[in-house]
């Protein structure tokens, strides 16, 4: 479920804009409107933050434990944990990380003890390429 959204680079104006007239997937067919301060979408109101700092945003008032961390700017743990000050117990950072442990569905997934606050789940990239190339290697064995 989501609940809040951060965005420091547009307004929630055209952040509805973008929901309803999607490039990829074409128009949404559901209602979406906003007010300044959040969106409502099919009638499901979404707290909207214009942070540029993620020490600033009180995920822990809008319920939210789980945070992806998507701006492309906090992809360190210590920059990405400064999530967890507003009250997320959890920040997956979704590109690569110089220092944050890295995780790819279909890949090493069940290595995750959850110990770890900030994870990274790689970049897109490595989401497509990691499960062709697990399999082969499972199956031939790639060699360096």
């Amino acid at each position: 479920e989501i609940v809040a959204v951060n965005d420091p680079f547009i307004e929630t104006k055209y952040a509805a804009y973008m929901l309803k007239y999607d490039s990829t997937h074409g128009v949404f067919k559901g209602e979406i409107t906003e007010d300044g301060s959040s969106l409502t979408v099919n009638g499901k109101k979404v707290k909207f933050y214009q942070e540029r700092d993620p020490a600033a945003i009180p995920w822990s008032e809008t319920g939210a434990e789980y945070v992806v961390e998507s701006t492309g700017v906090f992809t360190t743990t210590d920059k990405a944990a400064a999530h967890l000050k507003g009250g997320a117990k959890k920040v997956i950072i979704s590109a690569p990380s110089a220092d944050a442990p890295m995780y790819v569905m279909g890949v090493n997934e069940k290595t995750y003890d959850g110990k770890a606050d900030v994870i990274s789940n790689a970049s897109c990239t490595t989401n497509c390429l990691a499960p062709l190339a697990k399999v082969i290697n499972d199956k031939f064995t790639i060699v360096e």
